[in-house]
């Protein structure tokens, strides 16, 4: 009779330590890439499976040859699971200190809905953060057509009619892939939060190779110059957000010179020095950096450094720039958070205000898992600093 008890208990056992075990190693290959993201993430769900089963070990309702090797899986995995959470109050603080001049002079005095009260809530890591279903979506509103290709965007607004800050985002995918439609859960949000949102979308490589994708975006935001009233938006209070490779173009649309006036950026673990990282690649390297920059940009930074340079946000921080808030996830072998850092670090040195948040235990692409622990601790502070930078003059 204890043999399926056992059994249950052994396959519980191996299956949350084998998850737990992603919380701390990266993925050495892409196959694997989802383990290593979404496990730090989901690790208060670990948690309780470890804690039950070492409640079961610990009250004696299994016994016999496999006692001790589950205890020692649940004790193990429990240890596991908790780093994320362990290491979360000292993240936090550090953030808190690198906002204080911004909390100073935040003001939510325009009516603007309330921000979250916490950095991590337990309910919404098991039952997910509430969102507003009733948003006004448009979606596939066509932007341009060039070489066959049609770029569209959807636009995300609030219940009500009015006049709002605005949220350009830009998504993800190497330059290769991708969607308007990717984080439609944070677009709704977002929405919801008060914010007519915008994401946009570009031509990918190798097809399409730089500088295609910064020429899309410019006639993304130069349609929504032209379409703000239509869609109830304030030009005069635009933040550009992206990740990852849509993160790199939304600092070049802010950072160049000749780009257009935007308010701020929120960089989700994007590229900034792109002959850097072509030179010292992560290990592991899940998605072959080389080949998706050659893809993306045309040739090794040897054989075309110009077209590195002019694509690396870095290079054109020459003088002060929009308000930047940077997010990154310590585990990170696609884009490391070293580069964010120094990236911090020159804006600062440019007189620009910068703000650099490293999520210790979280890996690329973190916020996939919307109410996970790292992207409660992204969006509290990114509410925060987009209601300090689009706040009414």
């Amino acid at each position: 009779m204890q043999f399926l008890p056992q059994l249950f208990l052994g396959v519980v056992g191996i299956l949350g330590l084998f998850l737990s075990v992603w919380i701390v190693i990266p993925a050495p290959i892409f196959a694997l890439l989802p383990l290593s993201v979404a496990t730090p993430e989901i690790s208060p769900w670990l948690i309780g499976v470890h804690l039950l089963v070492i409640l079961l070990m610990a009250t004696g309702a299994v016994q016999g040859l496999f006692h001790r090797w589950m205890l020692g899986c649940g004790l193990v995995g429990l240890a596991l699971s908790l780093l994320p959470l362990v290491q979360f109050p000292v993240v936090h603080q550090q953030a808190a200190l690198a906002f204080q001049d911004l909390k100073a002079e935040l003001s939510l005095s325009d009516g603007s809905k309330p921000l979250r009260a916490a950095p991590f809530v337990w309910r919404d890591a098991f039952l997910g953060i509430p969102t507003q279903p009733t948003v006004r979506h448009t979606p596939q509103v066509t932007v341009a057509i060039a070489d066959g290709v049609a770029s569209t965007l959807d636009i995300y607004r609030p219940a009500e009619a009015g006049i709002y800050p605005a949220i350009v985002v830009i998504h993800g995918g190497a330059w290769r892939g991708g969607s308007p439609a990717d984080n439609a859960v944070f677009c709704r949000y977002m929405a919801a939060q008060g914010y007519v949102v915008w994401a946009i979308s570009y031509r990918f490589a190798p097809v399409h190779q730089f500088p295609t994708q910064l020429t899309d975006v410019q006639a993304a935001l130069e349609f929504i110059q032209q379409h703000a009233r239509e869609y109830e938006t304030d030009l005069t209070r635009i933040a550009l957000l992206g990740r990852s490779a849509g993160a790199q173009l939304a600092m070049l649309a802010a950072y160049r010179p000749d780009g257009l006036p935007i308010r701020a950026v929120v960089n989700y673990y994007g590229p900034v020095d792109l002959a850097a990282g072509y030179a010292d690649p992560p290990v592991p390297d899940p998605i072959n950096t080389r080949a998706i920059l050659r893809d993306f940009l045309g040739g090794t930074p040897a054989q075309i450094p110009d077209q590195y340079q002019a694509a690396s946000p870095i290079h054109w921080v020459t003088r002060p720039l929009p308000p930047s808030l940077l997010i990154y996830g310590g585990k990170d072998r696609i884009v490391q958070s070293k580069y964010g850092r120094a990236l911090h670090q020159r804006l600062q040195s440019m007189g620009s205000r910068a703000v650099f948040l490293e999520i210790p235990w979280a890996d690329h692409a973190f916020d996939a898992v919307f109410n996970g622990v790292s992207n409660q601790l992204a969006l509290y502070y990114t509410e925060r600093f987009l209601a300090w930078a689009l706040r009414s003059s």
